[in-house]
Order: C-alpha cells, then structure tokens, then sequence
C-alpha cells in the first residue's frame, strides 16, 4: 500500500510539473537584409509607422508594443519624433508591423473536415442461446480540437535614403488560442540572428510559459 501511495504522488507531482512547463512556438522565420555592408546598427534608434488601412486596425498598438520588445533585445531604441522636426533626436529608421491569425478545425481522413458527424457500425442479426447475436452500433467523431495560424512581420527602412535595410516574417501553426504570449513569440523569432539572418527559411524555436 505503501509502494501504491508513492507511485501516486510521484503520478501527481509529475502531471503538475508537466502543467506548470513551457511550451515551444517554432516558428517558420525568413529573414532579408539589405543595408550597405558598413551600415552601423548598434543604438539605431526608430518610429513606428502605419499604412492608411492599420490606423484603426484592433490590436495595432499591442502588437507594436510586443514588436517593441523584440526590437530592444535585438539593440533598437524607440523615440517618437513626428516625421521631419528637424532636430537631432529624430529617428533613423521606420518601423512597419504586420500581424495576422485565423482559426480553423483541421482536416480529418480522406480530406473530410471534421464538424462533428455521426458513423454507424456494426450489424443485425437474431440473438440465440449459443452466443451469436445482432446490435446495432453508432459513434460520434466528434471535431478535433481548433488550430490556430499566426504570422507577423517586420519591414526596417532608412528615412534618410528611403532604403528598405531589413525584411523579416515568422510564421506558426498550433494549438494554443492565447494570442498575446504567442504573438510575442513570433516577433522574438523574427528578430532571431538580426540583422545577419543566414538565407532561407528557417526553424526558430522560442519557449513561452503555460
């Protein structure tokens, strides 16, 4: 009894680690670089901007806050000088932010989307003393759980040139439907190797909390 009671806690302490862990967002990252090989980044200092159609665009502002974040690991600095005050402090570089997700139910066997649609089985027959018998059997595959598609991405340009110096997107496709943590996520991705990205897409991994 003794031996059962322990393997019991150890069961417990185990599920409670697993929920109190982290989750891993990996993200599909593709990175461009595009600034003159003597471009000095360190301490570049930055503004926002918007196209006409995100003026007004729900979650604009929380998505460059969490772009903000990502920006200051990666050694950008944020100023909000409105464009063309003429003074020193006025930022090099402008920042646009993109960000999008949908939901949807996955696709199940033989490209049927699953919405929650009965199957019948099994087969009639007599019932007798011996075992043979008949019944008549119905399931409910019931929808599997939503998936969640996200994507941001981050356009760089030189306001003194006009010169777009940097390009990145992350992509990601998963479970979790708290959309806060893992947007956040995938602007840390995005940044991941700036501003020398390797070329292609790529696996970049980044663990939020549960």
């Amino acid at each position: 009894m003794k031996h059962l009671k322990f393997a019991i806690s150890l069961l417990i302490l185990g599920q409670l680690a697993g929920c109190a862990g982290m989750r891993l967002i990996d993200s599909s990252v593709l990175s461009v670089a595009d600034a003159p090989a003597d471009y000095v980044w360190a301490g570049a200092t930055y503004r926002f901007e918007r196209l006409p159609s995100q003026k007004d665009q729900p979650g604009a502002t929380i998505a460059e806050r969490q772009a903000e974040q990502a920006l200051s690991v990666a050694g950008l600095k944020r100023i909000d000088v409105p464009p063309g005050a003429g003074t020193a402090t006025e930022p090099r570089l402008s920042v646009l932010v993109g960000f999008q997700g949908f939901q949807y139910l996955p696709t199940g066997v033989m490209g049927r989307t699953y919405w929650g649609d009965f199957d019948f089985y099994g087969g009639v027959g007599r019932g007798t003393p011996w075992g043979s018998g008949w019944g008549l059997g119905m399931g409910l595959n019931l929808p599997p759980p939503p998936r969640y598609r996200r994507e941001v991405s981050l356009i760089i340009r030189d306001l003194a040139s006009g010169r777009l110096v940097y390009e990145t997107r992350a992509t990601y496709d998963g479970p979790w439907s708290d959309n806060e943590p893992v947007f956040a996520a995938l602007f840390r991705a995005a940044l991941a190797d700036f501003p020398k990205p390797p070329e292609g897409i790529r696996r970049v991994d980044v663990e939020i909390p549960r």
